[in-house]
């Protein structure tokens, strides 16, 4: 069986790579249709999200938020593809880093930092654009696949411009290894996570307490790494720009949390500001701190 869905995925790869971009949203609207009216994906959790950090927006301003979110998702889907066949060229085009002089100036310090991001925009293009457009070379964090074979292939190719991949199962190893070689740890930290003892509960988007994973602030006082924000704005469809801000500078000078809690306001600003580019089918409010 795994040997089918390496075949089917080959093919998609070199399908999506020979298409130009026009055509690759053609598919992107008909996924549209298919996970929001054919197979709605995730539907019911995705309307919960919404309902309950926007509780002064009517059902018909939370209908036209899920439509939009939708069509993002089906984007994002066929973007992700696209990705693992796009040029240098097309990246930075695509997906610009628009002050890449914040990271580069650790770069001349020989200094490593933590690049802190989110399930936002186009956070799939995140290793190849770094890779490229700053000097420090990317170390991304990722959750490995089950099928070994689509697993191999895809940590190869979103390895090729001056990245790595680095399974979440190995991040202390690999902080360890690659701490004194001026990195920057790329770490999507707006996961649920699933150990509720060791990590920071916070307010956020009008839940009084949301867990946050521990990790990026963890690795940053543990190894005294400045930690930069990285926030993904979509400019229009499959464009995006990436603008750097610090979150710490001296971690280890801040009282414990407040690096997640800097991080959990950015992120909070952004999905207030445009609401649909946030990942709301994933099941963020699932667990309660009354748990512990």
């Amino acid at each position: 069986m795994r040997f089918i869905a390496y075949f089917f995925y080959r093919f998609f790869i070199l399908l999506f790579s020979i298409m130009p971009f026009w055509v690759a949203y053609l598919f992107a609207d008909l996924a549209f249709v298919l996970v929001y009216y054919i197979v709605p994906y995730r539907k019911k959790v995705v309307v919960s999200n919404l309902t309950s950090s926007f509780p002064e927006k009517s059902k018909a301003e939370i209908a036209h938020l899920t439509r939009k979110f939708y069509l993002h998702l089906a984007n994002i889907m066929v973007e992700s593809l696209k990705g693992l066949s796009m040029s240098k060229a097309q990246i930075i085009k695509r997906h610009r880093v628009v002050n890449p002089e914040l990271m580069d100036a650790y770069y001349a310090k020989g200094q490593s930092v933590i690049g802190v991001t989110a399930h936002y925009g186009n956070w799939e293009w995140g290793a190849f654009s770094g890779g490229v457009q700053v000097k420090l070379g990317m170390v991304a964090f990722y959750k490995p696949i089950t099928n070994k074979l689509i697993d191999g292939d895809m940590k190869r190719r979103r390895s090729k411009f001056n990245s790595k991949l680095a399974s979440i199962r190995e991040t202390a190893m690999t902080f360890k290894a690659n701490v004194n070689h001026k990195v920057a740890f790329l770490m999507a930290a707006d996961q649920a996570p699933s150990n509720l003892r060791d990590c920071y509960w916070l307010p956020f988007l009008n839940h009084p307490d949301t867990p946050w994973l521990h990790g990026p602030e963890k690795y940053a006082r543990l190894y005294n790494l400045p930690v930069i924000y990285v926030d993904i704005q979509r400019v229009k469809r499959g464009y995006y720009e990436l603008t750097l801000s610090t979150l710490a500078d001296s971690p280890n000078e801040l009282p414990d949390g407040e690096i997640t809690a800097r991080y959990a306001r950015k992120l909070e600003q952004a999905i207030i500001a445009e609401p649909t580019y946030w990942l709301w089918s994933h099941r963020r409010w699932k667990r309660k701190k009354q748990a512990i």
